[in-house]
């Protein structure tokens, strides 16, 4: 890790303006941008010391001063990863902005249904969280499987958060994670009782590949996808950084995809490879000329 400009005065002893806590919270925030590429914005920074208690509870620290001196004096991954992973904001919930999962429903499914004709049917879930975004599609899809019976089905879910991802995998949810959107009828029918937690039942499960990767160093997005949501990412970035990821995005789009961002998030301003859709209202559609030279780059790439 290449430690942000207030580690190294820390560890040089040389005099900062800067008081130690302050300096601590800029190392975290320098890391977190370094690994993730997210600026931890000053609503996001006054929870930074209750975020990192468990770390150095696991750790044996004392305090955050403490913390930032172990990390300029070890390289210890386990330390960094697990600092990352405590400010990482994991927040989701089930059917989240229900408009949107309705849309996509009623309009944006039967609109990739009747288009497809090789019966495939690719979605992506970039900044995934606790998979409670792509558990919920994953619903939509199998209490509609008459329709989609015969099709292939690929949902991929990332994230850059290693404990986000374990637990999506593992598909265990609280029972106050449920309560958040979740209708009664679907937590009955695909979840199973778990001590005082509820898991998702293995169809569920089986539908999505849950993969830990970087938008900016992407490995798991493989060729085009129908559906892309890249939901209450992008806010967390710097504009020249929202403009990487949706080169990213368009990189694994095709005409005919439809990208959802966050209510808050846009396109205008940052890409030229996507505008609003035409037919969804708060969704994006790949600019024609874009995905003419696009389709144009792939087939000179064969």
């Amino acid at each position: 890790m290449a430690l942000p400009p207030s580690a190294d005065s820390l560890s040089s002893g040389a005099a900062s303006p800067v008081p130690a806590a302050r300096g601590a919270a800029r190392i975290f925030s320098g890391l977190l941008e370094a690994r993730t590429g997210q600026v931890l914005s000053e609503n996001r920074a006054w929870r930074m010391e209750t975020a990192l208690k468990p770390v150095l509870r696991a750790h044996g620290l004392g305090d955050m001063d403490a913390l930032a001196a172990r990390l300029i004096a070890h390289k210890d991954a386990a330390l960094e990863n697990d600092v990352v992973n405590a400010l990482l904001n994991n927040e989701s919930s089930f059917f989240r902005d229900l408009q949107i999962f309705d849309m996509i429903h009623r309009h944006i499914l039967p609109r990739i249904h009747a288009q497809r004709s090789d019966r495939t049917l690719r979605i992506w879930s970039a900044g995934c969280s606790t998979g409670q975004e792509v558990y919920s599609l994953a619903i939509q899809l199998c209490n509609d499987m008459a329709k989609w019976r015969g099709w292939r089905i690929e949902i991929l879910a990332t994230d850059i958060s290693t404990a986000a991802i374990a637990q999506a995998k593992a598909g265990i949810f609280t029972q106050m994670d449920v309560q958040r959107g979740l209708p009664v009828g679907d937590l009955l029918k695909w979840f199973d009782p778990a001590g005082d937690d509820w898991r998702a039942n293995s169809a569920l499960r089986q539908m999505i590949d849950f993969r830990t990767d970087n938008l900016f160093d992407a490995r798991a997005p493989l060729g085009e996808y129908d559906l892309l949501l890249c939901r209450n990412v992008l806010l967390y970035f710097t504009p020249e950084r929202r403009q990487s990821v949706l080169r990213l995005l368009a990189r694994h789009s095709h005409s005919g995809s439809v990208l959802l961002l966050g209510a808050g998030e846009t396109v205008i301003g940052h890409s030229e490879d996507f505008v609003p859709h035409a037919e969804f209202r708060g969704g994006y559609g790949r600019r024609a000329e874009a995905a003419g030279q696009g389709n144009e780059e792939r087939r000179r790439a064969i």
